[in-house]
């Protein structure tokens, strides 16, 4: 197909793909998908090899936040049954972070909702970035906290943060119908904000909330002009007592395309799968290794995930290498630009993921609202629209918060 043969040459030279190229790539046929994933995969083998970052989300604080996004479980008026709890202490968050990094993970990704963090919070996460990393020196710390005021993002690296997360989530255009509390526009100062302060930019998005193929070409391109590091892709997660407890809109062969238009157009960024991938891609999970080169292990941050003894199966059983706590996540010409995380040794590109409240997310870091299932919804029919599907969510009730062991 000349189409991939022309994404691929253009992928391995960083040029960006034209949105018409962009959007065939989400237009071609399941048929196809096959030659779509091989076509992609060669350029995330070009630039990340057989290698798959493992990163692992603390939920800081659960629920209760103020901001009206339709995804997210922790949102105002959510009626989601999730844990609802205020800040973790710095060893609470210190022993969850743990369990992941004997998991594998080189990634903690701190979240807490909320629209953004004050001051004090700020002193709170710099309290428990310094209780992670006394245990754990070589260990990558995101934090993903919503928006941010001046000043910040500088005190968060000053901290000890290698990294921040805020994702874009949908197109421009659109924003104003998923979430009304704040705009586009504060998710790209937030971003801003953080690159000026040195850290490493994570910004990503949210597909499945009813948005057109040019909605997701908008929002890549637009994350590709902010030029993060990562670029975490999540996959709605329904969640009942959400406003789009019923949007059912993806299969398999969707979310891989989707995953292979965003590897195309950010060749050499971190992408990540992030909620969702065990709901909407069930047993092709392993085709997604091909095309993004960083998982979320074990559970998310209001919903349950795979058993990350089963992550770490798949990633074997496909043939593919868990990235050690020294070895670089980003290729050398990203890793040593303007000393974004992933220029030391022991810091991948930036991961995390999320986005705190404010980002809500949907999945992953950030997501609120829930994004994974375990282990038995994998085996679960596909949804349909309309339908709500409790049954494919399986609300976190381990973990940070609790009083019971994590999944990591």
């Amino acid at each position: 197909m000349d189409l991939l043969n022309t994404l691929v040459d253009k992928g391995l030279r960083r040029e960006l793909p034209t949105r018409e190229e962009a959007l065939a790539v989400l237009a071609t046929s399941d048929d196809d998908v096959l030659d779509v994933v091989a076509a992609a995969g060669k350029v995330r083998r070009h630039w990340f090899g057989r290698r798959v970052k493992l990163n692992y989300l603390v939920n800081l604080k659960s629920g209760l936040c103020p901001e009206d996004c339709s995804y997210c479980s922790q949102r105002l008026g959510s009626k989601a049954d999730i844990l609802k709890y205020t800040w973790l202490k710095p060893e609470q968050a210190s022993q969850a972070a743990a369990a992941g990094l004997a998991g594998g993970a080189k990634r903690v990704c701190l979240v807490a909702s909320g629209r953004g963090p004050t001051d004090r919070d700020i002193d709170r996460v710099a309290g428990t970035i310094k209780a992670i990393k006394d245990e754990n020196e070589n260990v990558e710390v995101c934090a993903c906290l919503g928006l941010l005021s001046d000043g910040q993002a500088e005190r968060l690296r000053e901290a000890g943060a290698d990294a921040y997360n805020h994702n874009l989530n949908t197109s421009e255009s659109t924003y104003a119908d998923i979430t009304t509390t704040h705009t586009y526009a504060d998710r790209v100062d937030t971003v801003s904000k953080a690159h000026a302060a040195g850290l490493s930019a994570c910004s990503g998005l949210i597909a499945g909330m009813g948005e057109s193929d040019e909605d997701l070409v908008d929002v890549v391109f637009s994350l590709r002009e902010l030029d993060p590091d990562s670029v975490p892709v999540n996959f709605l997660i329904p969640m009942e007592g959400t406003p789009l407890a019923t949007e059912w809109h993806l299969t398999p062969q969707r979310c891989l395309r989707i995953l292979a238009m965003v590897r195309f157009v950010c060749p050499d960024v971190e992408v990540r799968i992030a909620g969702g991938r065990e709901v909407h891609l069930r047993t092709m999970q392993p085709l997604a290794l091909h095309l993004a080169n960083s998982i979320f292990l074990g559970d998310y941050l209001t919903s349950e995930g795979q058993a990350g003894k089963t992550d770490l199966e798949m990633i074997a059983d496909a043939g593919f290498e868990v990235e050690g706590a020294g070895e670089v996540t980003l290729p050398e010409h990203r890793a040593t630009a303007g000393g974004a995380c992933g220029s030391h040794g022991g810091a991948g590109c930036g991961s995390h993921e999320g986005g705190g409240c404010g980002s809500h997310e949907d999945a992953g870091c950030g997501s609120h609202e829930g994004g994974g299932v375990c282990g038995t919804a994998v085996a679960a029919a596909a949804p349909s629209a309309g339908e709500l599907r409790s049954d494919l969510v399986a609300v976190r009730r381990r973990g940070a918060g609790t009083d019971l062991a994590p999944n990591a």
